[in-house]
């Protein structure tokens, strides 16, 4: 039986991944700060310990650790997000090495959000524009770090992984919650795009790059990005809900503030194509929004 390793895996995207490989009839073993159940193993994300042992003969290595960017950005928060990211990749580059038969793969997860605001250019893999901000810094540190370290047994890959939507966690809870309130207009303008995946296709992803033996860097989104407006319109005709009220950057700013994040989640225009993917072959299961969105409200 093949084995497959989720650091930070207790999360949304860590039960997408340990259901899907566990129906494929992987074991999956989770490294966490809390163990919970039989398959979890004690981690505290920068230091070495029995966890690593895990890591011998392991089909893939998928590190999705990290502090969540849903937060003000404080200098501690900040300060929690950078740490939390370089250091977890450094002690599983380390811990990696140490292995005799290391994993053969090594997903280390990065975000969409290392490609500059966008309305009309398509961020591709190859000719995506990077800048210079919080975001953007944060993304391009945990890259370097990552493709820094040498590990000569082990193919390596960066995902470069946009919202994804499923029926038990992520944004999908918040923005049904909010159209279900009477609260869904637009955000803003409504002409941001944005980038998405169904939590399907985010797990055949990264089966399907394993299956191919592919490496490097990979945009992990839906290849039709939508916009805010299509997005919320989209999901009030699926939830069966007729008015939404829009909100102004004003609002969203107040709001923001009240319950303890940051606007730049609803108002960066995120305009990510998975080329690579595409041109690999891989087939999307679901490739609108509108599919997406009808799938996971079943």
């Amino acid at each position: 039986m093949k084995t497959i390793i989720i650091a930070g895996g207790t999360g949304f995207l860590g039960q997408v991944l340990e259901r899907y490989f566990e129906a494929k009839k992987y074991k999956v073993k989770i490294l966490t700060r809390q163990p919970k159940k039989e398959n979890h193993l004690y981690w505290d994300g920068k230091n070495l310990n029995d966890w690593q042992h895990s890591l011998e003969n392991a089909e893939a290595l998928i590190n999705l650790a990290g502090k969540s960017v849903d937060c003000r950005y404080t200098e501690e928060n900040k300060k929690k997000i950078y740490n939390s990211r370089i250091d977890s990749t450094n002690v599983l580059g380390l811990a990696l090495n140490l292995c005799e038969n290391p994993p053969n793969y090594w997903f280390n997860s990065s975000t969409a959000t290392i490609y500059e605001d966008s309305y009309s250019k398509e961020m591709t893999e190859e000719n995506g524009d990077i800048s210079d901000d919080f975001s953007m810094n944060i993304a391009k540190s945990w890259e370097k770090s990552f493709n820094e370290i040498t590990n000569p047994k082990t193919q390596k890959v960066v995902m470069r992984t946009s919202i994804v939507f499923g029926k038990q966690g992520g944004a999908y809870i918040l923005l049904k919650r909010l159209v279900q309130l009477g609260l869904g207009g637009k955000q803003w303008h409504g002409k941001q795009k944005v980038s998405w995946i169904h939590e399907l296709d985010f797990a055949r992803a990264i089966d399907f790059i394993m299956t191919e033996n592919l490496e490097g860097t990979f945009n992990i989104v839906a290849p039709n990005p939508t916009d805010n407006q299509t997005l919320m319109k989209t999901l009030r005709s699926v939830l069966k809900v007729p008015f939404g009220i829009s909100h102004p950057k004003w609002l969203l700013e107040f709001g923001a503030k009240l319950i303890g994040t940051e606007t730049e989640l609803v108002l960066k225009s995120r305009n990510v194509i998975p080329d690579k993917l595409l041109k690999s072959g891989f087939k999307f299961k679901h490739d609108t929004i509108l599919s997406t969105l009808k799938a996971i409200s079943k």
